[in-house]
Order: structure tokens, then C-alpha cells, then sequence
């Protein structure tokens, strides 16, 4: 195909970008090769729309329509800013690793207090080790997507953890993404690999300093769980109100273990999550909660393929989303199950409360069976309030508001429960709570 035939306008903006923009980032060599690749895929698309089917609900020619520029290394007066951002959403006892416009900062992340049994380097020192020849292989992916080819050409940093065989994380790791910039773009990939036997959490949490407005987020974390290995991933996501955040999962699964999957989504004007997770060994289990909340003209879009390559393996998606106004959540949610991978059992639930006429919600469940003894199935629902238990609360003396409240609340509790530790599950309940009472 004749590039030159398909390039956009946000193609052709774009290529200016990254000609300008090579020279800041790490990596020469294979790895500037596999980053012109990477671009020149990207360009044969440009920005993903809505005749792309994955991107049917989230057409970004038309709701993003451009490419901002790479945000500049963060200054002093940056990272003063992204500290007392970050004051507000570090989890307690964590270990925090923090992204300043997509730049690993080390004044601000506990890099020298790590817990036994993890290591951590940026991936901007791994691709600039010569050393190494497989640091290349940190940026191609398997998946065929224009966002994440955008990411593996622009990428300027991120971290690359490694928990040993067996270690046991008593305290999670938290990954803080900070925007400081205005009118900017950030990419960063990290990558987390959990060893045979070994148990982490890893809370992501995406935030604005004082100052970010109108940024763009493109950030992707590819996930190696070990055989006999449990790991649980929790995202929250705060961005700023008029942002863009379009991130990425790429995940594969080993034998016997089990993997937690929680996304809630309060903030940012346009967000999508997709996830592209494998169950690549036996008899494992994968749990995915997610929580939107969102109001005025939010737009929401959690998208997840779930491929069962291997027999024994279960799954369970759970979805809710509540809308206000006229915001727009989308869930696309496939379930493949590969030919041989006998025993799957894989179920997928999308619900959605409307408080208003205008909200709308879009849900896309699919399932693709190739394997005859299995168990499949999916369902969506949608609607207002029940205005019986409305009633009932009234009746028994609560404020109209307060009984709304009390009703959003359970209807998102039963997805937060799904969170094991019981410190973080209590602090995502109270981040929705303030959503409920008007914040972001």
C-alpha cells in the first residue's frame, strides 16, 4: 500500500512531530529502527476511527482530531508542582514510582527503598544500554493498533520492574503518572514482570499538577505474570477535565495463577482503556472489575479481549458505569476461546445506571468459541434508578439526594469490593464517594 495515498492530515502533522522530536528519544540503532517502523504503521491509519470496528464508539479523528507535540523534560518548577499533585493521591506504606510528563522522576520516587525482591530500572536506560540486544523488544507488541504503535514510536520512558520467583509483597507499588504540561502529549511504556510463585500489587494512578491542562496521555504497561504467581493491577484515573488519556494493557497469564484486574475512570474529557490479556497457561483465573464515572460530556471507553490460548482457565468481567449528563461510556468486552482450550469458563457482565435522558452507554460484548467443552456467556444491562428502593429510603426519612447516593453507591460497591486489600478497596470507595458528592 502507497503510505503517501492514506496519510491524513494528523498523519502528516504527526510525521512532522516525530522527525522533530527522534533526537530527544532513547534508543538508537534496532531501536530507532523498530521506532520508524512503529511510526510508519501508525501513519498507514492515522488517528483510529470509526470505521476501524474496535474504534467504532471512540472515533478519535473526531473527537481528538490532532496530535499534540512531545511535552518537554519537566523542569524544577515541573517537579515541584507534580510533587503536591502527587501528595494527594499516594496510597499509604506504597512504593511510589513516578512519571513527570513521561519521564521517570527520581526525586520522587522511593527507587533506593524498594521492597526485597524487586528491581527496578527506567526503560530509557535499558534502551540506551548497548549491551543489551533484546532492549528492542521492549517496544514492539503483538497487537495491531495505531495508538500503540504511536506509543512504541514516542515513548520517552517509563519503568521496568521486575518481582522476583516467590518474593511476597506485603505493600503494593504504586505507579503515578503526573501531567504537568499544557498542550502536550506524553507516551511512556513499562513493563512488569511477577516471577513464579511471587505475590505484588500495583496501584497506577494517573493525575494533574497545577498548570496541565488540555494534555494527551498515551501510556502502555506490558504485564508477564508467573506460573503459580497472583498479581492485582488497580487504575485510577483522575486526569484533568478537558484531557485525553488513551492507554494500553498487553498482559499474559502463566499457569495456576490468578490475576486482578480493577480501572476506575473519574476524570479526563476522553479516556479509553483496552486490555489485551492471554491466559496462556492452565487452569488460571482472570477477574476484571472497572468502575466509570462520569458526567457533562465525558466520554468513556473501557475495551478488553480476553484470549483463552490453553484449556482450564476462568474469567469473569464485571462493568459499571454511571453517567450523568450528557457523558458517554462505552464497553467492548471479547472472549476468545482458542481451539483446544477445553474447560474455559468465561462470563462477562456490563451494567449501566443512567441519570439522565441524555447519557448514553454503549456496550459490545462478544464471544468467539473454537473449543466444543466450554462455558460462555455475557449480558448487559441499562437503566435509571429503581425508583422503588428510592421510594422506600424516602419513606424512611432520607433527602432525596442522600438516598440517590446511597443507591449509586451500592450499585459500584459491588464492583470496588472485588479489591482484596482492604485499605485500598476503602480508598477507591472514598475517591467514588467524592465523585457522588461533586468532585472529580
Amino acid at each position: 500500500m502507497n503510505v503517501a495515498l492514506v496519510k491524513n492530515d494528523t498523519g502528516m502533522a504527526a510525521s512532522g512531530g516525530f522527525s522533530a522530536d527522534a533526537g530527544r528519544l532513547p534508543g538508537t540503532g534496532k531501536v530507532a529502527e523498530i521506532r520508524r517502523e512503529a511510526f510508519a504503521a501508525f501513519e498507514r491509519t492515522g488517528l483510529p476511527h470509526r470505521r476501524i470496528e474496535e474504534w467504532k464508539y471512540t472515533d478519535l479523528r473526531a473527537l481528538m482530531r490532532e496530535v499534540l507535540p512531545l511535552a518537554g523534560s519537566p523542569d524544577a518548577a515541573a517537579i515541584a508542582r507534580a510533587k503536591a499533585a502527587i501528595a494527594a493521591t499516594a496510597i499509604e506504606g506504597a512504593t511510589k514510582l513516578v512519571l513527570v510528563d513521561g519521564v521517570v522522576s527520581a526525586d520522587l520516587s522511593d527507587l533506593s527503598a524498594l521492597p526485597p525482591g524487586v528491581t527496578v530500572r527506567t526503560l530509557r536506560a535499558v534502551l540506551d544500554d548497548h549491551a543489551n540486544d533484546a532492549r528492542g523488544d521492549l517496544l514492539l507488541t503483538k497487537a495491531a493498533d495505531p495508538m500503540l504503535s504511536l506509543n512504541a514510536a514516542l515513548a520517552t520512558d517509563g519503568v521496568v520492574v521486575t518481582v522476583a520467583n516467590g518474593a511476597q509483597l506485603s505493600t503494593p507499588l504504586q505507579l503515578i503518572h503526573v501531567a504537568t504540561a499544557a498542550k502536550a502529549a506524553r507516551y511512556s511504556r513499562s513493563h512488569v514482570r511477577v516471577g513464579q510463585g511471587a505475590r505484588a500489587t500495583l496501584v497506577e494512578s494517573s493525575v494533574a499538577a497545577d498548570g496541565a491542562a488540555a494534555y494527551q496521555a498515551n501510556d502502555a504497561a506490558v504485564i508477564w505474570v508467573g506460573d503459580e504467581a497472583a498479581f492485582s493491577h488497580v487504575r485510577l484515573m483522575c486526569d484533568a477535565a478537558d484531557a485525553v488519556n488513551v492507554s494500553s494493557e498487553l498482559i499474559t497469564v502463566g499457569a495456576r495463577s490468578k490475576l486482578s484486574l480493577f480501572n476506575m475512570t473519574s476524570g479526563g474529557a476522553i479516556s479509553r482503556l483496552q486490555a489485551f490479556i492471554t491466559m496462556a497457561g492452565e487452569d488460571s483465573e482472570l477477574i476484571v472489575n472497572g468502575v466509570n464515572l462520569l458526567r457533562g460530556r465525558q466520554h468513556g471507553d473501557l475495551t478488553l479481549v480476553v484470549d483463552h490460548a490453553v484449556p482450564g482457565c476462568t474469567s469473569r468481567e464485571n462493568f459499571r458505569a454511571v453517567l450523568d449528563d450528557r457523558a458517554h461510556s462505552v464497553f467492548q468486552g471479547r472472549i476468545i476461546v482458542e481451539p483446544g482450550a477445553q474447560k474455559t469458563d468465561g462470563k462477562m457482565m456490563t451494567r449501566a445506571l443512567l441519570l439522565s435522558d441524555e447519557a448514553e452507554a454503549d456496550s459490545k460484548p462478544e464471544l468467539e468459541i473454537f473449543a466444543d467443552d466450554v462455558s460462555c456467556g455475557h449480558g448487559a444491562t441499562s437503566g435509571a434508578l429503581d425508583e422503588s428502593l428510592l421510594f422506600y429510603l424516602r419513606a424512611r426519612g432520607l433527602p432525596e439526594k442522600q438516598a440517590q447516593a446511597l443507591l449509586i453507591q451500592a450499585f459500584v460497591g459491588e464492583a470496588i469490593e472485588a479489591i482484596e486489600d482492604d485499605g485500598l478497596r476503602e480508598r477507591v470507595m472514598s475517591a467514588a464517594q467524592d465523585w457522588l458528592e461533586g468532585g472529580a
